[in-house]
């Protein structure tokens, strides 16, 4: 096909907006089934998407900023700008559609998701619900606990049972192997799903809420003992107050003893795995250790003080 004309289009990437000039390309050849047919270079599809303005490198950091980091549209926005991108909320309200829709196709692949499941010759359904914004559509995934590929990706307006059980259901017309079992967080709506779509297919809590909710007890007693350390550190403010403007080794010691003691306050663990109270006992007690050393040594009353 020979050069007919060029194009020009605008694409904001990453890197700043860039104007390529697409060469097209027509067949001369009236006999010719593609004649006079425009023929794009192939190398503008890893470019954008068809009509967009935007750069996949831009879609692919606004899909990760949302469901790796859980940051909502307004943060996503607010990152965009400090890199440069030049957009509106509504815009990546937008591009997040497109993000998902790419998703979707790519995870509905018949031949690519019967190669998987192929292997095991059976699957293990792991069902959850991801919600980055409160009022927002959630973001449910099927994964496969066997091969650890997601078999599904939907953004749905509500856990209703009707969208779950209709989930459920486009993924076992996507699978040509057994569903021997179906691991959730446990919730009302998932479970009545199960029970209708998946009828004797056995249904379990994932061993992460599993855990958390045995722990439960004991995470209530974690937290009150929490509450009761914070109250015999309730002096750090006005320690700082008194240091501010003055200088020297002294005032040093006390605004980092000072520090590391709002550290402490501020590191909570993730429970059931990392109790936050005992976290914060340890803590407290390596400063309370070190300031007895202090003192010990002959250090400054003031640092031992704090």
């Amino acid at each position: 096909m020979w050069a007919d004309y060029d194009n020009r289009r605008t694409i904001t990437t990453l890197k700043g907006v860039v104007q390529y000039r697409l060469r097209i390309r027509r067949c001369a050849d009236p006999s010719c089934g593609r004649y006079h047919q425009p023929y794009r270079p192939e190398a503008e599809g890893s470019l954008a998407l068809p009509g967009h303005e935007f750069g996949l490198d831009v879609l692919g950091l606004i899909g990760s900023l949302r469901y790796g980091e859980h940051r909502s549209v307004p943060e996503i926005h607010e990152a965009l700008q400090r890199r440069g991108v030049v957009l509106c909320e509504r815009t990546v309200t937008n591009l997040l559609d497109r993000y998902d829709e790419l998703v979707a196709l790519s995870v509905t692949d018949r031949d690519r998701i019967a190669g998987i499941t192929a292997k095991a010759g059976r699957v293990i359904l792991a069902i959850d619900g991801l919600q980055p914004d409160v009022g927002h559509e959630v973001l449910w995934v099927v994964r496969d606990c066997l091969s650890g590929e997601i078999l599904l990706a939907r953004s749905l307006l509500s856990a209703s049972v009707k969208d779950l059980s209709s989930l459920l259901e486009e993924v076992k017309a996507l699978l040509s192997v057994p569903i021997d079992g179906v691991i959730s967080d446990g919730q009302h709506a998932i479970r009545q799903a199960v029970s209708a779509m998946l009828p004797g297919v056995p249904h379990q809590l994932c061993h992460f809420h599993y855990l958390r909710e045995a722990a439960l007890p004991i995470y209530n007693a974690d937290r009150h003992a929490k509450k009761e350390l914070k109250k015999l550190v309730r002096g750090v403010r006005p320690l700082e107050r008194a240091m501010e403007g003055l200088e020297g080794p002294d005032a040093d010691a006390v605004r980092a003893y000072c520090a590391a003691v709002r550290s402490a306050l501020t590191d909570d663990g993730r429970p059931p795995l990392e109790a936050s109270g005992l976290k914060l006992h340890e803590r407290l007690s390596l400063i309370s250790g070190s300031l007895r050393r202090v003192a010990k040594k002959g250090g400054s009353a003031r640092a031992s003080g704090a």
